[in-house]
């Protein structure tokens, strides 16, 4: 089961599926912080990997962009 805030995760990727976005973007536009530290998303990322990902440690959906932020395919990677 998704907490609040992983539901609002999800559904803020879900409604820009293949689109990059930045730790400051997420926590402004799914927390509503306009500062904050950014680890907060990095944890709830995490967590929602560990919930919607067959393996969290290798995710196919919702994926890292080093140096960027993350982005989510609904298809999956298949690299």
């Amino acid at each position: 089961m998704l907490t609040t805030r992983e539901f609002d995760l999800l559904a803020f990727f879900l409604k820009h599926p293949g689109q990059v976005h930045r730790r400051p973007e997420l926590l402004e536009q799914v927390w509503g912080w306009s500062f904050g530290d950014q680890s907060t998303v990095t944890v709830h990322v995490r967590r929602l990997r560990e919930k919607i990902e067959t393996d969290p440690v290798h995710p196919r959906r919702l994926s890292t962009v080093w140096g960027v932020g993350y982005r989510y395919d609904p298809q999956g990677t298949t690299s």
